[in-house]
């Protein structure tokens, strides 16, 4: 008779049991439900239309941290139509030896680990081809439709055209083959990405066999399907990402969670006949998500977006179809995870930035130490922002991510006493760098909490993460033994007389305070945020960055009757987020929530629960039970300056440096402390 009794260790590890069952797509088997979403490998490739270094150990540390299928981030296999493409991206045919070569490199260390890759494939921007990528190039599309970024119209594709770019796709695909991937990811019939373009009669006004009826519309990707099997085999596996609804209100104006609207895209209903259809054509897969670029915080969800958003939408496609289906967005909690693939909602969970935090998420979870897991904060300033600004990828919170070669740790020839004054992000990050490496750092912080600006920024019910960053800080230290003192602000006589052969000031910052008449009911934000002074019900915020917007978007939430005056022409023109996916959500939130907002205003004084401030050449007066001033920082250095002379080997790192975000904290940091 079979023990069905268990002990409290054996139920503990079979917590995440399902997580780590084989799962099947199409001819395919994977060795557990995680996948790591595809992310643009920006950097990532060579000059010749293969991957560099750089990418080939990116792809093969996540296949070490325990992922079951790596999906790489958008590549090409067009020359000819849009020549612009994206700037460093493999491509997988423009050098077809120069690709497989570099590729079967990569697929050949990933394989060792047990893990599967595909290929991510895209048919093109069309008219969401970013700006700097343009080029002297006519933006295209299905048919004559406004751009999405610039003030043009875009030019139809023709029909030898699209025959053209199938046909790559084939090409491409074969190459991939020959290079050892394990199947393809089409991108996409989502994201408002060309094909999906042909797909969303919003955008496609053709008359021909590729507009018109659903069917019409979708034909490209049908034929797209239909070529890589002619050149692969039926049997090799093809996945499709796929957006089940567009969130499009009108053009460049996206919906925001529970907004009414009418859907100008593609609508729930259009959605699962074209999942149904999209399986008949033969994919293997559908990996689901909801957005366009007209409605961009959808397909790359920030902080101000639930966890698992799509968990609706995902749900409703896996009902409809006998495919597996996959599903990112903000899964990083294992729990949530397992409740997804138990419910049916999906078979495979993609972890997309999480797998940039950290590349060992999928082994920490199985191995059940949370604690361990460094978590990504859905800033997305190290990711998309970057993407954006800098055509590169990498991650705010780990700055060895896409570059594990050039920065991995190196072992400390001689062991250092280094002090670490400051236990914010930056002095947290060159303690554990330092301890790592087999210094001996001693971490003095005048708070009774490391986490400096992560305390009272991961204040608000969205900034949930910034508090497990600080706490994920707070573990490594005890786990790698650093000495820290709390409650100990450090002097110069610390310094003079500690015995250290280094010192890391990381002292941070002060929020910029003036007098504005009736100063007991002006508070800093911090002060709000900890819950240190109560702002009433009628809270006048001063600064529209994004340390103002979102504590006026907190207020607001907790039902507060909120005001934004801002001195510059509009809100978030300096000190926001790099990413646009945070950017234009967090400025659409801001009058969804009912905060009303008064630009181009100069305060001039607060009495008597009135807030004056001149608008245009008026003085106004606006109700305030009190006033938030957020309007800046100032670097606290003065330790610093007082000692630098005098010290040998001394560093001034984060706020203290310079007023900045976390990421730049904690990078320059890392640099410092892998060097000592």
């Amino acid at each position: 008779m079979k023990n069905t009794e268990l002990t409290g260790t054996q139920e503990k590890e079979m917590k995440y049991q399902k997580l780590f069952e084989p799962v099947r797509i199409g001819s395919l088997e994977l060795p557990n439900r995680y996948a790591m979403a595809p992310m643009g490998p920006l950097g990532l490739g060579d000059s010749e239309g293969g991957w560099n270094q750089r990418g080939i150990d990116y792809y093969t540390r996540r296949a070490q941290g325990g992922v079951g299928l790596i999906i790489t981030g958008v590549t090409f296999s067009d020359c000819e139509v849009e020549k612009q493409s994206m700037p460093n991206c493999p491509n997988s045919t423009y050098n077809p030896v120069q690709f497989v070569r570099t590729s079967r490199e990569m697929t050949e260390r990933i394989h060792a680990y047990g893990s599967k890759i595909f290929l991510m494939m895209s048919g093109g921007f069309g008219r969401v081809t970013i700006p700097t990528n343009l080029g002297e190039f006519p933006p295209v599309a299905p048919s004559a439709i406004p751009h999405r970024w610039l003030d043009k119209t875009c030019r139809p594709l023709t029909v030898d055209e699209i025959h053209s770019i199938i046909k790559s796709f084939g090409k491409g695909a074969y190459n991939a083959k020959r290079a050892g991937f394990d199947g393809i990811e089409i991108h996409a019939v989502h994201e408002g990405y060309l094909i999906d373009q042909f797909a969303i009669s919003f955008f496609n006004r053709r008359t021909d066999e590729y507009g018109g009826s659903l069917e019409n519309r979708l034909r490209f990707a049908k034929e797209v399907r239909e070529e890589i099997a002619k050149t692969c085999g039926p049997d090799f596996p093809v996945s499709l990402r796929y957006s089940l609804k567009s969130m499009v209100k009108d053009w460049r104006e996206g919906a925001l969670p529970g907004e009414e609207f009418e859907e100008k895209g593609r609508d729930i209903e259009e959605g699962i006949q074209a999942a149904k259809l999209l399986e008949e054509y033969g994919y293997d897969a559908l990996d689901v998500d909801a957005g366009t670029y007209d409605a961009w915080w959808w397909n790359h969800p920030p902080m101000y977006m639930e966890k698992a958003p799509y968990r609706k939408f995902a749900k409703i496609v896996r009902d409809n179809v006998n495919i597996p289906v996959l599903m990112a967005g903000r899964v990083d909690n294992p729990d949530t995870a397992l409740e997804c693939v138990e419910d049916g909602i999906c078979d495979i969970v993609s972890l997309g930035r999480p797998l940039l935090a950290d590349p060992d998420i999928v082994t920490k979870i199985r191995t059940e130490k949370l604690d361990r897991v460094r978590p990504c904060i859905s800033f997305q300033e190290g990711c998309m922002g970057r993407i954006q600004e800098y055509s590169m990828i990498n991650c705010a919170v780990n700055p060895q991510a896409t570059r594990e070669r050039v920065t991995a740790l190196t072992p400390a020839v001689k062991k250092k006493k280094v002090l670490v004054v400051g236990g914010g992000p930056a002095g947290c990050e060159a303690a554990r760098v330092l301890a790592e490496r087999g210094h001996e750092p001693v971490l003095y912080e005048s708070g009774s909490r490391l986490g400096g600006n992560l305390i009272p920024g991961g204040a608000p019910s969205f900034k949930e993460d910034d508090l497990l960053l600080a706490k994920w800080y707070e573990d490594e230290l005890k786990r790698l033994h650093v000495d820290v003192h709390l409650n100990s602000p450090a002097d110069a006589q610390l310094i003079r007389d500690g015995g250290f052969d280094s010192v890391i000031v990381a002292t941070g910052s002060r929020p910029k305070l003036f007098p504005l008449g009736d100063d007991n009911r002006v508070y800093a934000a911090e002060q709000v945020l900890l819950g240190e002074k109560d702002p009433g019900d009628t809270v006048v915020v001063v600064g529209a960055g994004l340390v103002g917007c979102e504590l006026a978007l907190d207020l607001a939430m907790k039902g507060r009757n909120v005001t934004i005056v801002e001195a510059l022409p509009k809100i978030m023109a300096v000190n926001g987020p790099l990413c646009s996916a945070n950017r234009d959500m967090l400025e659409r939130l801001i009058p969804f929530n009912g905060i009303d907002v008064r630009c181009g205003a100069k305060v001039t004084g607060y009495r008597d629960g009135i807030l004056t401030a001149e608008i245009d050449g008026t003085e106004e007066s606006i109700p305030a039970d009190s006033v938030v001033l957020c309007v800046g920082y100032r670097s606290e250095n003065s330790l610093y300056h007082e000692v630098k002379d005098e010290t040998d080997e001394i560093y001034v790192l984060g706020d203290a440096k310079n007023v900045s975000n976390i990421m730049y904290a904690i990078w320059d940091a890392f640099e410092v402390a892998s060097h000592i």
